[in-house]
């Protein structure tokens, strides 16, 4: 993986070397790029970043307090694995979160942000009948937090990005298990809610989607 291509912000628009650094490992473990348990290395990190160790040393400290990484009592710093309780909490955690961002968005959605979604949507469709990973995990993220940000939220995306960044490791492991072919999707009832502004259907699709995706996570692979 060469995390400086795969995220290709523009460095212009990160005002340090270390904010540039925080977003490209935080992505990369949004889009799955490390697996539970996965060891992570400042001077590996730094190499493939092309900086110094001090803001790959910083970054993974973010990092680590946002709980989307965890320093061992080795000092190694890994990606967390999972217990039951842990994602049952996490997912009740998104489910408030997300209605919440999905609802405050609605009233600002126009109709060239819902085509938008639309053709996001059809990017997940297709990455599912493709079962193509990569391109399921980077379209379903950017469904979702292109509708979050259309209610200008503050506070409240960070929050929902520290959850996904705690479950979204352990969802690409079980998708490379298994595939995404049989995952469920609810956009297109959540698109339809919100060409019909109805807050409810919104709510219920969101938590449909949340839960039906986190419940396909079994007991054996959470050990």
């Amino acid at each position: 993986m060469n995390m400086a291509q795969e995220f290709n912000h523009p460095q212009a628009e990160f005002r340090t070397t270390q904010e540039r650094v925080y977003f490209q490992v935080r992505d990369a473990i949004l889009r799955g790029k490390f697996l539970p348990g996965h060891a992570i290395t400042i001077r590996g990190l730094a190499a493939e970043l092309d900086c110094s160790p001090m803001p790959v040393r910083e970054a993974l400290r973010r990092l680590t307090s946002e709980r989307a990484l965890e320093l061992s009592d080795t000092r190694r710093v890994t990606v967390p694995t999972m217990t039951p309780e842990k994602l049952n909490e996490i997912c009740a955690a998104r489910v408030a979160l997300e209605c919440q961002a999905a609802e405050h968005a609605l009233p600002f959605v126009q109709e060239e942000d819902l085509q938008q979604l639309r053709d996001l949507d059809a990017r997940v469709s297709a990455a599912l009948e493709q079962r193509d990973i990569e391109q399921y995990v980077t379209a379903n993220l950017d469904f979702h937090f292109t509708l979050y940000r259309l209610g200008r939220p503050h506070i409240i995306l960070s929050l929902i990005e520290s959850l996904w960044l705690q479950t979204a490791p352990l969802q690409h492991l079980v998708f490379q298990r298994f595939g995404v072919q049989e995952l469920p999707d609810r956009h297109e009832d959540l698109l339809d809610a919100i060409a019909e502004s109805n807050v409810e259907r919104v709510r219920r699709a969101i938590r449909q989607d949340i839960e039906e995706g986190l419940g396909s996570i079994s007991a054996e692979e959470l050990l």
